[in-house]
Order: structure tokens, then C-alpha cells, then sequence
């Protein structure tokens, strides 16, 4: 794996192996890589000839600086996944690069960015949308991969593909569960085990909601158990909605439909954690 902090030499890379004729899958990463992040390099290792992976822990998308301090950083054990995993070229920038100077550009979605995480995380998406299309251009991937579990993000990032005539196709790939239903997340690296064991109430909240709505078709009845679950528990809840993924914005009618999401998010202490499941999977 070549692993490098140079656009200009990763873009030398780049057009040698398109000059071949060859196809490029890119993985973009914050690190704390785990079996989810994987997922999404061995989905490019299948559709790509050679696959791209970026780890940047990009300060514009966080709205809280806290969470940006806390944020796992494990870069030579992730080189090695990286590595072992079938990856060719590692881009991995410092901040000087990537931000030069001070960014000046801010990108607005209309109500894609104003619901759940965006009406929770002032800015999160615009900064998300800038670091993505600086990635974008620098790598000019034939293929992009992203994972479900940030789904509001992919959303995000598909508009800005459609919006600003990038000729890149984005894949999305199913979210990687740990054993006892808990999405995979670099931020599950921060918490303890007694925490870890408490997160799956987002994996159960999302299964009896799906269950009722499946069942007896009341979506009241699904958001009232969830949040039930959540009383006198040490998960606290921040939303949970049920919405179309066509557009975010919540389902009045016709929930036993493929576009159907449940979306939910909350805190284990200090850790934010999100989660997602279809209706019909």
C-alpha cells in the first residue's frame, strides 16, 4: 500500500492508473477503523481496480469541540488494516494541507440538512459536504463508498454528486453490527464495556418499533414504546423518527413501504451514537 500526504503525488497516481484504464473506488475515513469501514474497502476492492482510502479527521464538521479533541486517532494500526485489507493507495493529509487557509465556503441542503442530525448538529453537514468535495477533487474516483449508518450523511453527499455534476457513483453498503446489534462506530472505541453492553437499547428501540409499525401499523404506538425504553435507562434519547429516505422528512402515510427508515439518536454518557434500520430489509 502506498500510503502518502501529497495531492500532487497522489493525483500522479491517480492518472497513471486511469491512463491504464483502470476503474478507482475511494473509501473516505475519519480512522478508529473497524469491521464496518472494511466493509465499505472490500465493496471497492469488488466493483474497483484500485481502491483509495483517506484518513482525515475533519475539523469543519464537528460543531462541538470537545467531540473533536475525544476523537479517536489509532493511524498505524488503521495503516495496517488498511494494508491487510486490500487497500492501494492510503491519502492521509494534515490540516496544512487541507485547509491552507481558513475556509470561507458553507453549503446549505434545504430541509436535508435542517432535520435529525442537522437540527442537532448546526453545521455538521456543511462542513461534511466541503471536506468531501475537496476529497473529491483531489482523488476523482470512479466509485465512492459509504456506509448506511450515517445515512442523513449519505443523503447529503448523494445531492452534492447530483448538484455539482461530479462523475462519481456512490454505493452505499449495509450497516456492520457488533454481536449484540450495536452499529459499528469509530465512537464506540470511547465507550466503557458496562456502556457498551447499555448501547444495544438503540438496536432494541429500533427492532419493537419495527415490530409495532409492521405489525399494527401505529406510528405513535411505535415512538411511545420507544421512548418507554428509554425511561430509567442510562442510554439517554435524543430522537427518533421515522422518515422517507427519499427526502428525511417524516412518513404520514404508506410506513410497510421500501423507502420506510427508522432513525434514531441519543448519549451514553458524553457519546453520541447514531443508528438506523428499514422497514423492509
Amino acid at each position: 500500500m502506498i500510503t502518502t500526504g501529497s495531492i500532487a503525488e497522489i493525483q500522479s497516481l491517480i492518472r497513471k492508473y486511469k491512463a491504464e484504464g483502470k476503474k478507482i473506488g475511494f473509501v473516505p475515513t475519519m480512522g478508529a477503523l473497524h469491521d464496518g469501514h472494511l466493509s465499505l474497502v472490500n465493496k471497492a476492492r469488488e466493483k474497483s481496480d484500485i481502491v483509495v482510502s483517506s484518513i482525515y479527521v475533519n475539523p469543519t464538521q464537528f460543531n462541538n469541540q470537545e467531540d473533536l479533541q475525544h476523537y479517536p486517532r489509532k493511524t498505524e494500526q488503521d495503516k495496517s488494516l488498511l494494508g491487510n485489507c486490500g487497500c492501494d493507495i492510503l491519502f492521509l493529509p494534515s490540516d496544512e494541507i487541507m485547509y491552507a487557509d481558513k475556509s470561507i465556503i458553507s453549503f446549505d441542503f434545504g430541509p436535508l440538512d435542517k432535520v435529525m442530525e442537522g437540527e442537532f448538529r448546526p453545521g455538521h453537514f456543511s462542513g461534511v459536504a466541503l471536506i468531501v468535495s475537496k476529497l473529491f477533487n483531489i482523488v476523482q474516483p470512479d466509485f465512492a463508498f459509504f456506509g448506511q449508518k450515517d445515512l442523513q450523511q449519505l443523503s447529503i453527499i448523494k445531492t452534492l454528486v447530483k448538484d455539482l455534476l461530479f462523475n462519481i457513483e456512490i454505493v452505499s453498503v449495509p450497516i456492520k453490527r457488533e454481536t449484540h446489534g450495536l452499529a459499528m462506530s469509530s465512537r464506540n472505541e470511547r465507550l466503557s464495556e458496562e456502556d457498551r453492553k447499555e448501547a444495544k437499547i438503540f438496536y432494541e428501540a429500533l427492532n419493537a418499533a419495527k415490530n409495532i409499525i409492521s405489525e399494527k401499523k401505529s406510528t405513535e404506538e411505535a415512538k411511545s414504546k420507544v421512548q418507554e425504553l428509554f425511561k430509567n435507562h442510562k442510554a439517554e434519547l435524543e430522537y427518533f423518527e421515522i422518515v422517507s429516505d427519499k427526502d428525511l422528512l417524516p412518513k404520514s402515510e404508506n410506513y410497510l413501504a421500501p423507502d420506510t427508515v427508522l432513525c434514531i439518536a441519543g448519549f451514553i454518557g458524553n457519546v453520541r451514537l447514531i443508528d438506523n434500520m428499514y422497514i423492509i430489509s
